[in-house]
């Protein structure tokens, strides 16, 4: 079983403390797994078994628990009563109302919740009203590069080899303990794309038109990496012969987003030091997903790297976004606690004109953050470009 070390400490940091654990992700992504972890984890801190509640709602054997009511008396029947009860709730947004039942178990002495969900719908509406300040999230993502390369399947290849097989296949935890072949991993990310398709994109988004948004996810999933607009994309639909209003076309990208199978990234003006709504880029959960989307032209090296950088950078807790200065644009402006970072990525600067094109975007900012130049060109100890880093993508992606 992969650790999922990261959200697994985050979990256990937030034991016992007065706030609700949300965990949320795209579905496959470890959610359930890492609540085994975390009941393990329990246990041999020596909470005894009566003292944790799990409950899986897509499991059928608690499809008695769908309605608040029933789901919040279950719980409640086996509270412990003198000592901590740790209550996890998976999928529960599977739970009609589900938000009342959480919030009654929050508000009792000696209870601790934790809750996972694959759509962000679970996070609007009466949740955030009853609980607003009393929950955290837990963003999780499927495997990272450097997870992994710590399964079984990597062993005994080469670094550049099992990056190959992380572009190809995917980062899905079960993915990658699979046989690395298109024969026994398209079927498995042929059923998660349906899942998600049908149950967290049109069932909770209302969109009965799947093949329109079969369309339009194939569109986006072509265009990672590059700005597209809502508009764009409608009268591309529009050209080939199906009828599609921009608003519709709005509807169906945040069902995707709220899905968590795409990430909306937001540009950035450097200079001006705001954000700008217009002409954003789009990135995919998972490279395997889009290739199995696409044929195996479509397929684009720079992008799909980009791709990954994007989401690790989200895996260490930066808050990202597309970059722009006058007319050039830098890949990742991404943020945390200690301040800014500027990310530029390219599959390989060896040509000289290509390395010019990507160090001019960071040579014209005038701050003095870091600013750093991501390639898979074999560069050893990194290189320096007046202050522009120069750091191996396989390198960095392996450390934390």
């Amino acid at each position: 079983m992969i650790q999922r070390e990261e959200y697994l400490n985050q979990l256990i940091s937030g034991r016992e403390k007065q706030i609700i654990k949300v965990v949320t992700g795209v579905r496959r992504c470890g959610k359930s797994t890492l609540f085994t972890l975390y009941i393990d984890y329990l246990k041999s801190t020596g909470v005894s078994e009566d003292r944790i509640i799990y409950v899986n709602l897509e499991d059928v054997e608690h499809e008695n628990l769908l309605g608040y009511k029933a789901l919040y008396d279950y719980v409640k029947e086996r509270l412990c009563k003198d000592k901590y009860t740790y209550v996890l709730i998976d999928e529960v947004q599977s739970c009609k109302s589900f938000e009342k039942a959480v919030n009654s178990l929050f508000i009792k002495a000696n209870v601790d919740v934790y809750i996972t969900g694959s759509n962000a719908y679970m996070l609007s509406g009466e949740l955030a009203t009853l609980l607003s300040g009393r929950y955290v999230t837990i963003d999780m993502l499927p495997l990272s590069f450097k997870e992994y390369c710590e399964t079984s399947n990597s062993a005994g290849k080469t670094i550049r080899e099992n990056f190959n097989d992380y572009l190809r296949f995917g980062s899905f935890p079960y993915v990658a303990i699979l046989e690395r072949s298109d024969a026994v991993v398209i079927p498995y990310l042929d059923g998660i794309y349906s899942t998600i398709l049908l149950k967290d994109v049109a069932k909770r988004g209302g969109i009965t038109d799947v093949s329109l948004l079969e369309n339009i996810i194939k569109f986006v999933a072509a265009s990672v990496g590059s700005p597209i607009s809502t508009k764009k994309i409608s009268d591309t639909i529009n050209s080939s012969g199906r009828k599609i209003s921009v608003n519709t076309v709005e509807h169906y990208l945040r069902a995707l987003a709220d899905s968590y199978i795409f990430y909306k990234v937001e540009r950035y003006d450097i200079k001006g030091r705001q954000h700008l709504k217009t002409l954003g880029k789009y990135y995919l959960v998972d490279s395997g997903i889009r290739n199995m989307l696409l044929s195996s032209s479509s397929s684009d090296l720079g992008h799909m790297i980009e791709n990954v950088v994007y989401l690790e950078l989200l895996r260490r807790g930066y808050k990202v976004n597309i970059g722009k200065l006058y007319e050039k644009e830098v890949d990742f402006v991404a943020r945390d606690m200690n301040g800014i970072t500027y990310y530029q990525v390219s599959a390989s600067v060896l040509d000289e004109s290509t390395l010019n094109r990507e160090l001019e975007p960071l040579q014209k900012i005038a701050d003095n953050y870091p600013k750093i130049l991501l390639t898979l060109d074999d560069i050893g100890a990194g290189g320096n470009f007046s202050g522009i880093r120069h750091l191996n993508l396989l390198d960095w992606l392996q450390k934390t």
